[in-house]
């Protein structure tokens, strides 16, 4: 093998279930398999460009991947809807599972409260565990505006999740989205 395969190999091994991850969440679990295919294929190509911090720009090809072929609208409802999907019907009806389910269902009714950039700032640090500037490059912006992002979506989050306790969830879920601050493009 030459030094190239010997990368794409060291990079395919070491990141394909953090991309799959990252689509398995976009997208449907059928087409999530062949989106990371995908990446990896870019990924590949285009191996000299590839920095040694890998991962960011594996998942920047991930999101500019989901983002033509599905569009950006949608994405904080498939990226909930994907969550949502994780939660089996045996944990829906096990009782040592009652209260994780509940508080799973809050959380992913607060996090359709929130914009799609601002859910993607907030997935891709927590869910994701990137830093900041490399979740910005995921993303597509400047540092300084993925904290924005990720400042709103905290605090709409956490206002969402505290909502879901004192109302209940079916308010929550029946509430408009908050718009306080207008979004940028």
């Amino acid at each position: 093998m030459d030094e190239q395969e010997v990368r794409f190999t060291r990079l395919y091994e070491t990141y394909y279930r953090n991309v799959f991850g990252y689509l398995v969440l976009q997208v449907a679990p059928h087409a999530a398999e062949d989106a990371t295919n995908e990446v990896f294929t870019t990924a590949w190509r285009k191996i000299d460009e590839v920095p040694e911090r890998a991962l960011p720009w594996l998942l920047g090809v991930a999101r500019n991947l989901v983002r033509q072929s599905y569009g950006a609208a949608g994405q904080a409802r498939r990226l909930a809807n994907r969550l949502a999907d994780l939660t089996t019907d045996a944990d829906r009806h096990s009782w040592d599972a009652a209260d994780h389910v509940v508080a799973r269902d809050h959380a992913l009714a607060a996090l359709r409260t929130l914009s799609s950039k601002e859910a993607e700032a907030v997935t891709l640090t927590a869910w994701h565990g990137l830093e900041p500037a490399d979740a910005a490059r995921v993303a597509g912006c400047s540092r300084a505006a993925f904290l924005v992002r990720l400042h709103r979506g905290r605090r709409r989050l956490a206002m969402a999740l505290d909502a879901s306790h004192e109302l209940g969830m079916e308010t929550l879920e029946r509430a408009p989205r908050p718009r306080a601050i207008p979004e940028k493009p």
